[in-house]
């Protein structure tokens, strides 16, 4: 019985290895692309910002709405919004008085998330 087992464990240690083999390398990407992908993550990099995109990718929100839900001064939440929407991460538009921020897509929600989450296996 501990050979099966012993054998079996050896043929999925071989698939694995085989399927790490047959992985296309990544292509090669141009300076000007890694320093773009750079800036944007130091886009992400402050707690704030994660916990505004956070926020956002449950609903759109104006700013007084998101100084509520984070308890963080609204000069500071603009602040933090100013950043993000020069970084393309969030988009604003108005309505009436006030300016609706939103997500400018699901993919940098989904590096947020997933940081997140990530953060909290390890703890």
């Amino acid at each position: 019985m501990s050979i099966t087992t012993g054998s079996a464990a050896s043929a999925d240690e071989h698939v694995d290895h085989d399927e790490r083999t047959s992985v296309a390398p990544a292509p090669v990407r141009t300076p000007d692309t890694l320093a773009a992908a750079g800036d944007l993550l130091r886009a992400l990099a402050a707690p704030v910002r994660i916990a505004i995109v956070l926020q956002l990718l449950e609903s759109p929100r104006c700013v007084h709405d998101l100084v509520d839900a984070l308890a963080v001064t609204q000069p500071l939440i603009s602040q933090h919004l100013r950043v993000l929407k020069s970084a393309g991460v969030v988009r604003g538009s108005r309505h009436g008085r006030e300016v609706v921020y939103s997500l400018a897509d699901d993919h940098l929600a989904h590096i947020v998330v997933d940081a997140v989450a990530h953060v909290e296996e390890d703890a």
